[in-house]
């Protein structure tokens, strides 16, 4: 069954490791559009940081973003599903949080193109400094409205944001997890973003029910697509929901190996090697060139 939808993660799949969108993935990206493929964004990033990506690449399909909570059209905004973080399971967070002694992010805004929230930075946590650098550097004119520093969160904290976010070491970050479980447990879900050579992890927490396998379940669904018309690309923690549900999953060659022992996925090149275009060839542009041929765009398109 030929494969109509392409899920791609961002950071660490589709763009390379200086953050760049690479010339033979833009191309191979255009191509399988041209032959009737949609592609979707899904990633860990906010709706706001992956948005002028898909706007440069002039997807149609909506942007699924915080790991799968929040799904938005990129040009109008129109959000498509929202599903935001219980107010108490939030509240009962920042508390597990600040007990650890993390520093908090709040992402928030999801009718609008999404607000960062925050109200303290430890001395030395430097990860968490510098992603607030970059959040406000990417956004230019628009920076004061993408992050915002509040005298307290436990006081801005009155209604469910769209997911909370800590950042640290590999281990300090095990150590968070292992306790937002303990306390919270099914009320929340936790998703590592792991980087193990760098000694630096994401930590989300989200509705219980989020994931990037259910946002790209319900683009499928939408489309009248079934799992096996589905090829999702990614390489942490937080794709393997997304890779499991789709007919064709794969893994990117610079994943940490411990992936490749939890599920039985296929393996491209590394992001810096051009692996979301090579699994593409691979995968859809040879495939449909010996089988179907090129199939058109639909009017729809």
């Amino acid at each position: 069954m030929p494969i109509r939808l392409l899920a791609l993660d961002l950071d660490g799949t589709l763009l390379n490791s200086r953050g760049e969108l690479s010339e033979r993935n833009r191309r191979a990206i255009a191509e399988v559009r041209e032959r009737g493929v949609r592609v979707a964004v899904v990633t860990g990033r906010r709706f706001r940081d992956a948005r002028p990506l898909a706007l440069d690449m002039g997807l149609d399909v909506p942007v699924i973003s915080h790991n799968g909570a929040l799904t938005k059209h990129a040009r109008t905004l129109e959000t498509v599903n929202a599903m935001l973080l219980p107010l108490e399971a939030a509240r009962e967070t920042l508390r597990v949080g600040r007990a650890e002694q993390q520093d908090v992010l709040i992402s928030d805004d999801p009718h609008g193109k999404g607000l960062l929230v925050y109200d303290h930075v430890s001395e030395g946590n430097h990860a968490f400094a510098k992603y607030l650098a970059w959040s406000r550097r990417i956004h230019g004119d628009e920076a004061e409205d993408s992050v915002r520093r509040v005298p307290s969160l436990e006081d801005y904290l009155d209604h469910a944001p769209i997911h909370i976010l800590f950042s640290g070491s590999c281990a300090t970050m095990r150590d968070l997890r292992e306790r937002l479980a303990a306390e919270i447990g099914d009320e929340i879900k936790i998703l590592s973003t792991e980087y193990p050579r760098q000694d630096f992890t994401l930590l989300d927490v989200l509705h219980p029910e989020a994931s990037k396998g259910v946002g790209v379940a319900a683009a499928a669904r939408e489309y009248g697509l079934t799992p096996e018309e589905v090829m999702a690309m990614g390489d942490n923690y937080n794709d393997l929901e997304m890779l499991q549900y789709a007919g064709t999953g794969v893994l990117m060659g610079n994943a940490d190996s411990t992936l490749r022992d939890l599920v039985n996925l296929h393996v491209t090149a590394t992001n810096d090697e051009d692996g979301v275009a090579v699994a593409i060839e691979k995968f859809i542009l040879t495939t449909e060139e010996k089988t179907n041929g090129k199939p058109h765009r639909s009017d729809s398109d």
